[in-house]
């Protein structure tokens, strides 16, 4: 008996951790009741618990990130960080309390209904903080812009005629702009500044991307990611970022299920039926992707930032470059010539787009 599994289910929040075990069998889970989230009342628990080459743990993936899950690494714990997103639900289910949901977990994952996450590296950990911190400054700095915006709408003050918006033109007129009364000359000098500010810190951001992009211990993979159209330095730091190892695709249709890229199916005997992309995984890199898609509206070419980014590249991963361009850039046009408008061209464009970049990155790891 010493030797049974246990399978033991945490949910975790901020201060505190409910416990429940699952015995090896068929047995009622049992709920051990509340700890603290500390590390010295972890070390108890796994203690009290038995040999931890007998127990299995698993919590949700959640705002606590992962040191719980290092923790127990350290100690010789097996661990699974859970998807919540992919956790079985009971329909119907209207009680939900932190006993249920670490019982409701012991007893999934001793069924093995739970699928678990990767878990990054801290190094990749760390990166990916950097490229989300850089994109919630670029939405800031996008809101800063509404509110200024509106401000001067709602004051009735336009930009001269052909002054386009946020060029330098247009910021010398913001710097001419005069108010009679202090009031309002405070508001735009304050919606101003936080403009102002947002995009130095944006800058800092970026400087810091660039020197993991040439310095860090994945520099080799952004610069191959780069040879890409569409896909420059933000875009192919952030797909490393996030991804951290695509070792974890056997095959690109994994990666581009990963990003929720692949069609929805709803099949029954005779009939198949595929709806819109599934949009599950990481939607960050979705977006990413999507975006980048844009790019091969046009016809293929080498030259310019392009040209600068591939130069120094192995031939094999600029050949493959050169592959994606014309292949895409055919697809996206025929798509539209079959009637498709053009958000569902550039997601089938983005999807295949996917593959190319899981090619590269395989493409790498023979060169290197």
């Amino acid at each position: 008996m010493k030797d049974t599994i246990k399978y033991v289910g945490l949910d975790v929040s901020k201060e505190k951790i409910a416990v429940a075990i699952a015995d090896e069998g068929r047995g009622e889970p049992r709920y051990l009741g509340m700890i603290s989230n500390t590390p010295e009342q972890i070390r108890k628990l796994i203690k009290k618990l038995g040999d931890p080459d007998t127990l299995r743990v698993c919590y949700e993936a959640g705002a606590t990130g992962y040191p719980l899950y290092r923790l127990l690494i350290t100690l010789g714990v097996h661990c699974d960080v859970i998807a919540p997103s992919l956790i079985p639900q009971k329909p119907g289910e209207r009680i939900k309390t932190d006993r249920r949901d670490s019982i409701r977990l012991a007893q999934l994952y001793r069924a093995g209904e739970l699928t678990s996450i990767y878990i990054p590296t801290p190094e990749d950990e760390a990166l990916r903080d950097l490229v989300r911190a850089r994109e919630d400054a670029k939405e800031d700095e996008l809101r800063a812009k509404h509110r200024l915006s509106k401000f001067l709408l709602r004051n009735n003050l336009k930009q001269p005629v052909g002054i386009n918006k946020w060029t330098k033109k247009y910021r010398d007129w913001l710097d001419t702009l005069k108010f009679e009364s202090s009031v309002l000359r405070v508001v735009f000098q304050e919606y101003y500044h936080q403009l102002k500010e947002l995009e130095q810190r944006i800058l800092r951001l970026e400087e810091e991307i660039k020197i993991q992009a040439t310095q860090g211990i994945h520099a080799p993979t952004i610069q191959a990611l780069q040879a890409l159209r569409g896909v420059a330095l933000i875009t192919a730091t952030s797909l490393v970022a996030e991804i951290g190892s695509f070792k974890r695709f056997p095959t690109p249709r994994q990666f581009m299920a990963y990003v929720g890229l692949v069609p929805s199916e709803f099949s029954s005997g005779e009939k198949r039926r595929q709806g819109e992309i599934t949009k599950t995984g990481n939607r960050h890199i979705r977006r990413l992707l999507t975006e980048s898609a844009w790019s091969y509206r046009y016809q293929p070419a080498v030259k310019g930032e392009l040209k600068k980014r591939i130069d120094g590249l192995p031939p094999a991963i600029q050949a493959i470059s050169w592959k994606a361009q014309k292949r895409l850039h055919k697809k996206y046009y025929q798509l539209l010539s079959k009637g498709k408008n053009g958000g569902k061209a550039i997601t089938a464009v983005a999807r295949e787009l996917a593959g190319f970049i899981w090619a590269i990155t395989q493409e790498l790891e023979v060169t290197t």
